[in-house]
């Protein structure tokens, strides 16, 4: 790796962001002390992809970005200025688009196309196409599809409003004998071994020698023919099917449910090989210093596949693999060295800043306010089944069919069903690896555990439970032909179902303090105290280089969202009094959408905003967007799969309504009696800063997070960034002593990224490798400060962060109420923010206060030992 990592910062590329501009933030980066442009997808998507992952070519750099040479001047800027460069890359699926060559291939010529077996596809029957809004037999007999001359792409083809899919050569013949044509005969029997190109050549030889208008009339007035459409139909390798059947039977994998996003079988040297040609050609040419891996889970034997990709790219390429870990899960072992992009930090924050004990009471009062108490794992249990038996049926039901035994014994297609939807229910991480032989001993311990939680509920039978374990932990003599599929299958869905269960179904139900509801946290764990906190933090310090994430493109609010809602823990029955004064004794919508409502329009209420300069600068449409969203995610009352647009109104018009005029006064009691808690959330987001600049993983800054990020869910994390304003606030504040600078507008979050960053360039060993030891504190407000020590050899550096700030000031304690006391003291202490130095004389002795020297967190050094 020519630069060695300090810190990243995650640019989304597209809606506005192109190469050349995001060479003109490299001066701006290099001031905050970035290391590393993180850059998302950048090979070439469809058209108007906002957001890269729906690649169409992994072997072009999108001319939409810039192209090549946009690109290489961009590489250029970084170089200069000494940065590197992480690109985000796309292993697991493609566009399912025509945009795509081989995915256009692939419907043109079936498993002729020399791309048939690149996308995870089942052969055994036609590839599905789930694009019609209607079942097939409606949209013929509507006069949706009609047969047309494809000039441009030399071929004929049945199109669908905008969809033009090129016909099978062999189908021509048919059209020869309806138009009396020798010429399509006679092309319907040469094609066969030809290439697409010669091919494609014939057809624009016979478009180019036929008259336009007679071709076209001819083929309008054969569309007339329904019997004759769905004959052509029926001789292409797939099949139109209505959208919404796509959840029922589909055949190829698709990326979650998303059937615009078709699986790629990488596991395939030349798949893989065809896959990552440009990228592995820009990390070896050192133009690129890390690979970042989508959805490393999907894949069918993620393993194998980093093994080839870390024999590719050699030692030094940093690899980060997307990867969403349980409770204190760890990677598998047998993974080669490479980190992760790191959700896994978010939990332990939660850990840092949330009250557990004020957590129990904000529960008793939500359960209060909404007449209910939710049962977690019971909640989760089912969001996993409905997933199973509904929006991932058909995979469910394949699962099934390799289950079978081959003699037909029993158990019975019912009995495997179940039996797979129970254990996959029961797993309480994503997925196991499994790949040759028997499972890992803690990946037979999961999937034990999970049986054991299966058998416990007494719905499935033992027999199904038992030989579902047995194919997955291959245990008996022997492999039967549908081992090992049936083992790559289940463990490509234990994923996709936890993700669409926890995070987009369990996550939008449970509302208690949805800041805990985030991208990487584990709904049924409790949540820790300081001791976890310090305890994940030493764990992370033992495994590979990875990622330290408070925000992505993923998460479900902003890195200062969150913290501010952390707050909410420390005064339940301060925030349930004001839900009920917002809303009154309307019952217009119902209690728990009034309570998530709530938490998000106090997270993202700017700091100093006006109720009627809030409305200005459009805080209500994407709450609206963030509500609605949210509705359908928890498919209670309404669904994306049925939408229920008229209560979606109802509740749309409540949140609508509040920003009326006349109910300013409203609005302005709900600011004014959450100022404290704001201001305490404030002090949670620069403990949470802190830690991430001083911990042991690479800390990930997201776009325009720096200063102050109360987002929302996607699309809404999405939005542009101002840097030209960013750029200027920090040089602008460079020089200005801490003290002065404002926390409510993030120019001290800012200023202390930039200063904390240079400080780690400069110790970066102590940072990396250094131990975590936590610091004990005395006094009155011992428990509302944090302390720890970064050591490395004869180097070590002190780090101090607030918690719990609402409680102290309630106590009406100070920093001035914790101490340290030394067994060893230094001879003097630096603080690296302020530049002054702290105790001095071998004191015994030093009082937080002393050392944050006016200023709410500190990171100290010691000047020399005693």
């Amino acid at each position: 790796m020519k630069v060695h990592p300090v810190a990243t910062y995650r640019v989304q590329f597209r809606d506005g962001m192109t190469f050349d501009r995001a060479a003109g933030l490299v001066p701006y980066l290099r001031r905050l002390g970035i290391s590393h442009l993180y850059a998302s997808p950048i090979f070439t998507a469809i058209a108007g992809s906002t957001h890269g992952y729906d690649v169409i070519d992994h072997n072009e750099i999108d001319p939409a970005l810039g192209g090549r040479s946009g690109f290489d001047r961009l590489v250029s800027a970084l170089s200069k200025a000494g940065m590197g460069l992480i690109l985000d890359i796309v292993p697991n699926h493609m566009a399912a688009s025509l945009e795509n060559r081989w995915w256009r291939s692939v419907i043109e010529f079936g498993l002729e196309s020399p791309f048939a077996c690149h996308f995870d596809i089942d052969w055994r029957e036609r590839l599905t196409l789930p694009i019609l809004g209607q079942p097939f037999s409606e949209t013929l007999a509507a006069g949706e599809l009609a047969l047309e001359a494809d000039r441009k792409n030399g071929c004929l083809c049945l199109t669908y409003f905008d969809h033009r899919l090129p016909l099978v050569p062999s189908s021509y013949a048919a059209l020869g004998d309806r138009l009396g044509s020798t010429a399509l005969r006679d092309i319907a029997g040469s094609w066969r071994g030809a290439a697409a190109d010669r091919f494609h050549e014939d057809v624009r030889a016979f478009l180019a020698k036929v008259e336009v208008q007679h071709l076209d009339a001819a083929l309008s007035q054969a569309s007339q023919d329904t019997g004759f459409l769905e004959r052509i139909h029926n001789m292409q390798p797939w099949e139109l099917t209505f959208w919404k059947e796509a959840r029922h039977h589909l055949t190829y994998r698709r990326f979650f449910e998303v059937t615009g996003l078709a699986g790629l079988r990488v596991e395939d040297k030349t798949v893989f090989d065809d896959v990552h040609r440009l990228a592995l050609e820009l990390v070896n040419e050192g133009t690129v210093d890390g690979l970042r891996i989508d959805h490393i889970d999907g894949l069918a034997r993620p393993g194998s596949y980093l093994r080839r990709l870390r024999q590719a790219v050699g030692p030094d390429c940093w690899l980060l693999v997307e990867k969403i870990r349980g409770n204190a899960e760890s990677l598998p072992a047998e993974w080669p060295d490479c980190g992760t992009t790191g959700y896994e930090f978010i939990p332990v924050m939660a850990d840092l800043l949330v009250d557990a004990q004020g957590l129990k009471a904000l529960q008793i009062a939500h359960d209060r306010y909404t007449g209910s108490a939710i049962d977690i794992v019971a909640e989760e249990r089912q969001a996993k089944l409905l997933m199973l038996r509904r929006n991932f049926e058909g995979e469910l039901a394949r699962l099934t069919e390799l289950a079978l035994p081959d003699d037909g014994a029993p158990p019975t297609r019912d009995e495997l069903a179940t039996a797979i939807a129970e254990i996959i229910a029961g797993f309480d991480v994503y997925r196991t690896y499994g790949e040759d032989g028997i499972l890992t001993a803690t990946d037979m311990d999961r999937l034990r555990n999970a049986a054991v939680t299966a058998r416990k509920r007494g719905v499935a039978s033992v027999r199904g439970i038992e030989r579902v374990v047995s194919l997955l932990e291959c245990s008996r003599p022997g492999i039967e032909r549908s081992e090992p599929a049936f083992r790559t299958r289940f463990q490509q869905l234990t994923g996709p179902v936890m993700a669409k269960a926890v995070e987009d179904t369990l996550f939008y139900r449970d509302n208690r303090l949805i800041a805990l509801n985030e991208v990487g946290t584990t709904p049924a764990a409790a949540v820790g105290d300081v001791t976890c906190f310090h305890d994940a933090m030493a764990r992370f310090i033992g495994e590979p280089m990875g990622l330290a994430a408070t925000a992505t493109h993923d998460t479900k609010r902003g890195e200062d969202a969150r913290a501010r809602l952390y707050a909410l823990s420390e005064a339940p029955e301060q925030w349930s009094a004001a839900i009920n004064r917002l809303f009154g004794e309307a019952d217009l919508i119902e209690p728990s959408v009034a309570w998530m409502f709530g938490q998000m329009l106090f997270a993202t209420w700017p700091y100093d905003g006006q109720p009627n300069e809030v409305v200005r600068a459009g805080l209500p449409p994407r709450l609206m967007q963030a509500v609605k969203k949210s509705l359908r995610e928890a498919k209670l009352r309404t669904d994306w799969l049925a939408p229920e647009e008229a209560y979606e109104a109802r509740v749309l018009d409540v949140v609508r309504d509040l920003f009326a005029p006349d109910q300013e006064d409203v609005l302005r009691d709900f600011v004014a009696s959450g100022a404290t808690l704001v201001h305490a959330g404030e002090l949670n987001s620069l403990s949470q800063t802190l830690t991430k600049l001083t911990g042991p993983a690479v800390p990930d800054i997201y776009q325009g997070t720096e200063r102050v990020d109360l987002s929302l869910v996607d699309p809404d994390n999405r939005r542009p960034v101002d840097f030209q304003a960013y750029a200027h606030a920090l040089a602008c504040n460079e020089g200005a002593a801490p003290e002065d600078l404002r926390i409510a507008d993030g120019s001290f979050k800012q200023w202390m990224i930039a200063k904390v960053l240079r400080f780690r360039a400069q110790h970066s060993d102590l940072f990396r490798r250094g131990r975590h030891v936590p610091v004990p504190l005395k006094g009155a407000a011992a428990a509302h400060y944090v302390v720890w020590l970064r050591e490395h050899e004869t180097s070590s550096a002190m780090v101090v962060v607030p918690r719990l700030t609402l409680r102290l000031k309630e106590k009406g304690l100070t920093s001035a109420d914790a101490a340290i006391s030394f067994a060893q003291p230094p001879r003097a202490l630096r603080n690296v923010l302020t530049g002054k130095l702290v105790g001095g004389g071998a004191r015994e002795r030093l009082s937080i206060a002393e050392l944050v020297d006016g200023l709410p967190v500190a990171l100290c050094v010691a000047e020399t030992a005693s």
